[in-house]
């Protein structure tokens, strides 16, 4: 706490004082947010569909160009795009950070009223291979797609973002199906519940957070396909909660967004899925679910076995439903439109 002539208390003259120091204080931040943003530079922007992406990059060193960081947004946008067939929010505004070490990290998405902003940390020594490969942007990306819930249902926000950020950029075709099934399985158990767990809703560990929340998101992928003779997945019922509206920008109840998905689906399945798993611990058979969807772990890869009873589910999983509209994917295309230096910088959130 700051101090002005002897302590603060409660007197009319102390409460003058605070009020002033709230005053400077608020001067002092504002001329360093101006200072900061005079160091700030406008990459591009990005235009998705009817969406824009602004891209900038705060001052600091990276080994990555301007254009391969472009590239970079580019793939996760369109990885987005291709799951949902449309970019989910009308603007996004990207702020690169550069940072230290090596690797993409520290992402963190808002809802803002026009759309979003994302935040996100690049390590200097990151390369044009590793910005490649990464997929925490995508994932950020995917946040923007679900609306906000209460706290006790952070799950299926991580859960989301988690299941569906792999499957997005197999279907960009920025990752090898191969790769996704074996990372799926060989991090999927980290999902199930231990000793003590008292349901979904109840437990925030790490691990029932990011991956029990994919569980239930695989569960029901299954489960909808099943009851819709693979004519419809969870893709179906994720873009209907968007269609209905439930994006980041908006606070939902979480069985609004289900009763969405479920109707877009024609199914009850994802109310069904939760009230069985929010409130205890719900058993799953993982080795089994792998047999009847034909994935078979061989060292650091997969085989996929084409005769097992949910085979044909696994391949709607990885590409989707057939029918699933290749224009919007093409529609959605992102493309560069402006370079520059921003005008007047956006606060974020």
């Amino acid at each position: 706490m700051f101090q002005i002539g002897g302590h603060l208390s409660t007197t009319r003259t102390s409460k003058h004082w605070i009020v002033i120091l709230g005053i400077i204080l608020r001067l002092v931040s504002s001329f360093a947010c101006a200072s900061s943003a005079s160091t700030e530079q406008m990459l591009s922007t990005i235009q998705i569909g009817n969406s824009r992406i602004d891209v900038t990059l705060e001052s600091g060193d990276l080994t990555v160009s301007h254009d391969e960081l472009l590239a970079w947004v580019r793939n996760a946008a369109e990885s987005v795009a291709a799951y949902y067939q449309r970019y989910p929010v009308p603007h996004v505004a990207l702020h690169i950070i550069p940072s230290g070490g090596r690797g993409v990290y520290g992402g963190r998405t808002f809802g803002e009223e026009d759309g979003g902003s994302i935040r996100i940390h690049v390590g200097k020594s990151t390369t044009a291979a590793g910005l490649k490969m990464d997929w925490m942007l995508t994932h950020e990306m995917v946040h923007l797609t679900f609306p906000s819930v209460p706290d006790e249902h952070h799950w299926i926000e991580e859960g989301i973002a988690t299941y569906v950020e792999p499957i997005a950029r197999v279907r960009a075709k920025k990752f090898d199906a191969n790769a996704m099934w074996y990372e799926v399985v060989r991090d999927m158990h980290q999902g199930l519940p231990e000793s003590g767990d008292q349901g979904l809703d109840h437990t925030h560990s790490w691990g029932r957070t990011y991956w029990g929340g994919a569980m239930f998101c695989l569960l029901a992928d299954v489960e909808i396909r099943k009851q819709t003779n693979n004519k419809k997945g969870l893709d179906d019922a994720l873009r209907g909660i968007l269609l209905a509206g439930g994006d980041m920008r908006h606070d939902w109840p979480l069985e609004n967004a289900l009763d969405a998905g479920d109707r877009a689906t024609g199914t009850t399945v994802l109310r069904t899925l939760y009230a069985r798993m929010k409130n205890e611990p719900y058993p799953v058979d993982l080795p089994a679910l792998w047999q009847q969807l034909g994935i078979a772990q061989d060292g650091d890869t997969v085989r996929f076995i084409d005769t097992a009873p949910l085979a044909a589910i696994r391949e709607g999983i990885t590409y989707g439903t057939p029918g699933d509209s290749p224009k919007a994917a093409s529609e959605a295309r992102p493309r560069t439109i402006m370079v520059g230096r921003r005008a007047s910088p956006r606060p974020i959130s």
